[in-house]
């Protein structure tokens, strides 16, 4: 890395090779999320859980979420060691993911399984989060487009490896991918166990090769985002209307679910709700008593005066991560149902069906990879909205396609889609983001935004079961169709995102 920044105060231009060791970590840590989300389902269904269970057992990861990321980013806002600002983030996370990740296939019963999700989920997001927040420190606007779709290229070549191993180990090694009734198969067992050594691998290249600014280097460059709120007091906010809003309706549905006999996933949402409201109540006694200076009042302070381009952008990620966790929970069970027939988890068709679907989801971040690639080239032409929107269509299209194919292995098609929206959901948000934000506030800004990832993701787990087993015979090749139309809501919000920064690239 330069050490001295440009005349004109802006951050120094990096080499590629400089964007390449800083962002090939993420394609460790995607090794870890793509065996999660292509095999998680599997290990549940294999240890005894039934299909409309899913959603509320996958609830461990947003949720996790949603309580590390923005602890993660503020904490790693003010860190400076030997390791750095956002490295040792890296470094701890890396070891603990690898660790679940050698635990995870081994589970003897459901409720460790489950309770390994959140470690393993616990642990991706703390090494993920500053990787976010390090583009943002370390490049300047014109390459911010180019360093986070050099992560999604990362992600996609990751997750390709990742997500096929199963099918690899079987087809081309001839491991065992059925066991006895209540055991995970060889092939998944081994390929948790490569993931995990791959990841921590690459995750410390990135540490070990990637140098950070020190917070007086930041604090000299010039900062093109809105940068008004950094430095300053603590504007006062009035909690009482959303407060009493959001404890209301968390107490109606709860009520709700046990007068009338709903479903209990909508505990979940009624007890969100619930907690939201209680922990505006504990600000609100903050302020009034001037204790301002502290991290949670912190969070929830720039929750509610985040900069207007990432209040506009929430809704965009927040119908992007609806269509993503309905595929990432649904697309096992629909696939070998709707395609292969079967929900019989120890049948050789189920196997087979679940195989394919890890070869489908490398395939799309396959074509994830490649389309990083051209991403920057349609950002260049179309300008940064447009490209997304396009590309969020796209999947749209994709995801509908499901329910319109019959052979499976014409799936492999709207995989293409799918991977260029997956790529541009990677990139340029973020890109669009961190133009718009001041550099003291780049980590926890870049954590509350995970809450607009991790929200649709726990609503998702709420209803997405009710709405299937309600709205549509317990078919989970609808939850695609569902995720569908997300998507295109995803590509509307964008016609309300207003940018002030004209040079992102």
């Amino acid at each position: 890395m330069q050490d001295q920044a440009q005349h004109n105060n802006e951050r120094p231009t990096l080499s590629f090779w400089q964007i390449w060791n800083m962002c090939l970590g993420f394609m460790g840590i995607q090794f870890g999320f793509a065996l999660q989300n292509a095999n998680v389902s599997r290990i549940f269904q294999t240890l005894g859980a039934e299909i409309d269970d899913i959603p509320i057992l996958w609830v461990a990861a947003p949720l996790t979420g949603l309580i590390v990321q923005p602890i993660i980013g503020y904490l790693s806002d003010k860190t400076w060691g030997r390791l750095g600002r956002r490295r040792p983030y890296f470094f701890y996370g890396a070891i603990v993911t690898t660790a679940a990740l050698l635990v995870m296939p081994n589970s003897p019963t459901l409720w460790v399984a489950a309770g390994m999700l959140w470690i393993m989920d616990a642990s991706i997001n703390v090494t993920m989060e500053p990787f976010r927040a390090l583009v943002g420190d370390n490049l300047p606007n014109k390459q911010r487009a180019l360093g986070y779709s050099l992560q999604s290229f990362f992600i996609g070549v990751g997750a390709v490896v990742a997500s096929s191993l199963p099918w690899v180990l079987t087809n081309w090694f001839d491991v065992s991918n059925t066991a006895a009734a209540g055991v995970i198969p060889p092939s998944v067992q081994y390929a948790f166990y490569i993931g995990g050594a791959f990841l921590l691998v690459c995750v410390m290249w990135t540490v070990f090769t990637t140098k950070e600014y020190s917070p007086e280097q930041l604090a000299s460059f010039s900062e093109d985002g809105d940068s008004s709120q950094a430095g300053q007091e603590k504007a006062r906010i009035n909690f009482a209307r959303t407060l009493s809003v959001s404890g209301a309706v968390g107490v109606i549905i709860i009520a709700a679910v046990g007068l009338i006999d709903l479903e209990k996933e909508l505990y979940l949402l009624g007890g969100l709700l619930v907690a939201f409201a209680l922990l505006q109540a504990l600000a609100a006694w903050q302020q009034q008593q001037g204790h301002t200076q502290n991290g949670f009042f912190t969070v929830v302070h720039d929750v509610f005066t985040m900069p207007r381009a990432m209040r506009q952008l929430a809704w965009v990620q927040f119908f992007s991560w609806f269509s993503l966790f309905a595929m990432w929970i649904y697309t096992t069970g629909a696939v070998t149902s709707y395609h292969f027939g079967t929900a019989d988890v120890t049948s050789k068709a189920y196997n087979d069906g679940a195989d394919w679907v890890g070869v489908l989801f490398a395939a799309y971040n396959g074509f994830a990879a490649l389309a990083a690639l051209v991403i920057p080239v349609m950002v260049k032409q179309w300008g940064i909205r447009l490209a997304h929107a396009v590309n969020l269509l796209v999947g749209a299209l994709s995801l509908v396609s499901f329910l319109l194919i019959k052979d499976p292995n014409w799936l492999m098609l709207p995989m293409v889609g799918i991977g260029f929206a997956w790529a541009s959901i990677l990139s340029l948000p973020y890109a669009m983001l961190a133009s718009a934000l001041p550099s003291a506030k780049m980590g926890v800004y870049m954590g509350i935004f995970n809450f607009f990832i991790v929200i649709p993701q726990l609503l998702a787990a709420s209803i997405l079961g009710l709405i299937l087993k309600h709205g549509f015979a317990n078919e989970p090749i609808y939850a695609l169709v569902i995720g569908g139309a997300s998507f295109v809501l995803a590509a509307l919000s964008l016609t309300r995102v207003k940018l002030n920064n004209k040079n992102i690239g």
